[in-house]
């Protein structure tokens, strides 16, 4: 989560004036707030997140206590694979997360015979996903989403329309599964290479594999 802080600063000559700063990390402006704090000057403090809600500092220090026993940090990456003469796809996610000063990885994949195309394949892995975040009871937070697939990538950003009918049907649920969660998302395109858990996840998929591990690991940089 990311907040907006908007304060009223009154000089030792009671002049007053209103500031507002860029939106900052949830963590960071609470930190910001106590400092300002000590001054003595600060006579009106609005803190508002990315979707116009507003928050008293009792309230985000509530937040940030549980955001600690609660999975954050979130690097979520996704892959589709899909077969065209067996009609099948595979979908593989694997997702990092920081939870009570411990990191963890979740590698899962799962086959699916109900889509048509590759760029299909590759949204119905990124909602595939999401929904598992929201089995981790992921909420509330920004994250970082990261896969191979031009298309999907640019089209959640806003760089490229989305062209096609059945793809816009999966953007429109990813984007609601988002919001409902309240999660931020941003989207990065990365080489095949760097994407290879997620991409053999999906492979593994497709050959009748089924992948559900949790495993603790050092942070992914």
């Amino acid at each position: 989560m990311r907040l907006t802080i908007e304060w009223l600063y009154e000089t030792s000559k009671k002049q007053q004036v209103t500031f507002r700063s860029d939106a900052v990390p949830a963590a960071h402006a609470y930190l910001l707030v106590e400092d300002m704090q000590k001054t003595g000057r600060l006579k009106q403090l609005t803190l508002t997140d990315e979707h116009d809600s507003t928050w008293t500092m009792k309230e985000l220090k509530k937040y940030l206590q549980e955001l600690e026993s609660e999975p954050h940090g979130i690097q979520l990456y996704f892959d589709g694979g899909f077969h065209r003469e067996q009609r099948l796809a595979g979908l593989g996610a694997v997702i990092y997360f920081t939870q009570t000063n411990q990191h963890y990885r979740i590698r899962l994949n799962q086959q699916a015979d109900y889509l048509t195309s590759n760029n299909e394949a590759e949204y119905a892995a990124l909602l595939f996903a999401i929904e598992q975040l929201e089995e981790l009871g992921v909420h509330h937070q920004a994250i970082e989403i990261y896969g191979d697939s031009q298309v999907v990538i640019n089209e959640m950003n806003g760089e490229w329309a989305v062209s096609e009918n059945v793809l816009a049907t999966w953007a429109d649920k990813i984007d609601l599964k988002l919001q409902k969660l309240g999660l931020t998302a941003t989207y990065t395109y990365i080489d095949r290479k760097i994407n290879e858990e997620a991409d053999r996840l999906a492979t593994q998929a497709l050959e009748g594999t089924a992948i559900h591990a949790k495993q603790p690991v050092r942070r992914k940089k």
